[in-house]
């Protein structure tokens, strides 16, 4: 099959479609980075808050083996109902990547960037990972190739990255101290042995800081990913987040546990808790005292396709791929116009933002003094409140403050409106819900009907229909104007006497 070359959408070559007025605004949560920086992820979906509303991104599962064990890990092949990291539902070869790369392309235009990240990891498979980079350098110029790795064999293969159009690493490290880390890797295989406790975790941990180092050298941009684990490297976390940092990591992303015991995983096995949405928000805060802190991560699959909150790689199965009859040269016409227009409405929102932040800042004698409050927002893209409470799989979870809004993270849930009145344990998918909106005082949809409204009311969460297809933080700052008009968001004497 003779595989078509992508062309490269003029604004994406000049690097457009963020104005100065755009960026840099108030509680944007990468203000405080390097034009340079600022430019190469202005339009990253898994980098960019406002970017990730626009533009899709997917993976392409090319890399089964593993060269570590993590208790909170367990890889499947083959598996569509598990949404999490190492879990695909077909392994391909480099050139089966390839054509679905290219029909994704075709397919959802708003694709920009390919990673590989899995099943196992990206570097202990370097023959099929940079093959798969090698062809798509060729075949797709204007997807941004990224890579995310555990960083054991990064320092062997940092200069073969930066050979690559690869100018994104994503490097998991949990810990900078091997007697953490020993709590967290049972074994990693180095040197063609198998290394367990303190030793495995002090070899891991050595590899990775000397890759970061490597790679910031070489001009690379470094985001570290950490999985918080309640009780063996939460604390810690803030350490490893000064130490990245030091080393030139430009974004942390603390993710949470997850440990179910259906999973499989060690820690879900062995009841090893998750963090709460409250207690992940806390360490983040904690650690963005030391860089910039992504709080938008999906956590995806290591096949996922699509905007992040959505996966539409079921599409895109090889056997429906080999099939599928497109026209390459009008898809990719098509492709370079709808960049284009996302790139323009993603500055366009850029500046109704900071327009947005800068009325608050102006009226702030409104709020000056009150407290924060937290508010769940039900949309489908585009930075608006456009989603029906009831067909919601995620709420994005937004605080107001007299500050101004910023984005806290988002509460995954089950659909309500699905003709399914259960979530298969006699709890029904409502009362999942609303536990899911814990200290979330109200949350904002573009419709909602009679029963959850009652339901969320009786809970202490106030249903708000009343600012559909408005921009999130209009909405928000307006919600929040309007409790503190109704005298709702006064701080509690004993609280002002203690601050």
């Amino acid at each position: 099959m003779d595989l078509p070359v992508i062309p490269i959408p003029p604004a994406a070559a000049a690097g457009g479609g963020c104005s100065s007025k755009g960026c840099g605004t108030g509680g944007d949560h990468l203000a405080g980075l390097p034009d340079a920086i600022r430019r190469k992820i202005q339009d990253h979906p898994c980098y960019s808050e406002d970017a990730h509303h626009y533009f899709a991104r997917m993976h392409v599962a090319v890399a089964p083996a593993c060269n570590i064990q993590c208790n909170y890990c367990n890889r499947k092949f083959d598996c569509s109902n598990e949404s999490r990291p190492g879990v695909v539902s077909e392994l391909l070869s480099p050139d089966q990547a390839v054509r679905k790369v290219l029909a994704v392309a075709a397919e959802i235009p708003q694709m920009t960037v390919l990673g590989i990240a899995g099943p196992g990891d990206p570097l202990a498979n370097p023959e099929r990972t940079f093959a798969t980079f090698r062809m798509l350098s060729g075949k797709a110029p204007d997807i941004k190739l990224c890579v995310s790795t555990n960083g054991l064999r990064l320092p062997e293969f940092a200069d073969e990255i930066a050979q690559h159009n690869i100018d994104h690493v994503t490097i998991t490290i949990n810990c900078v101290d091997p007697d953490v880390g020993a709590r967290i890797y049972p074994w990693v295989y180095w040197n063609h042995r198998r290394l367990r406790g303190r030793d495995a975790a002090a070899v891991l941990i050595e590899n990775q800081q000397k890759g970061l180092e490597m790679l910031i050298e070489r001009g690379i941009l470094v985001k570290v990913n950490s999985v918080m684990i309640p009780g063996i490297n939460d604390r810690h976390l803030q350490e490893v987040s000064k130490v990245v940092k030091a080393k030139g990591a430009f974004l942390h992303n603390v993710m949470p546990l997850i440990a179910e015991a259906e999973h499989g995983t060690y820690f879900g096995v062995m009841g090893q808790a998750s963090p709460t949405a409250e207690e992940l928000q806390a360490l983040q805060d904690e650690c963005a005292g030391d860089m910039a802190m992504m709080r938008h991560c999906r956590q995806c699959r290591a096949d996922a396709v699509g905007l992040l909150g959505e996966d539409r790689g079921a599409e895109f199965a090889m056997d429906k791929v080999d099939v599928m009859d497109i026209d390459y040269a009008a898809a990719m016409e098509k492709r370079a116009r709808v960049r284009e227009d996302l790139l323009g409405k993603l500055d366009a929102a850029r500046g109704a933002k900071q327009a947005v932040r800068a009325a608050h800042e102006d009226a702030q004698a409104e709020t000056a003094g009150l407290r924060p409050v937290l508010m769940a927002v039900a949309t489908s893209g585009g930075g608006l409140v456009n989603q029906h409470f009831g067909h919601a799989r995620e709420f994005l979870v937004y605080e107001a403050s007299p500050e101004g809004v910023r984005f806290i993270g988002h509460r995954k849930t089950d659909l309500y409106c699905s003709g399914d009145e259960t979530c298969g344990d006699g709890e029904s998918v409502l009362d999942r819900t609303i536990a899911a909106l814990a200290g979330c005082e109200a949350v904002l949809c573009s419709r909602i009907g009679f029963e959850p409204w009652g339901a969320l009311e009786a809970a202490g969460v106030a249903p708000n229909g009343e600012h559909a297809m408005e921009t999130i933080d209009e909405a928000v700052l307006a919600v929040y104007r309007e409790m503190a008009a109704a005298g709702k968001l006064a701080i509690p004497a004993p609280l002002q006497k203690r601050a």
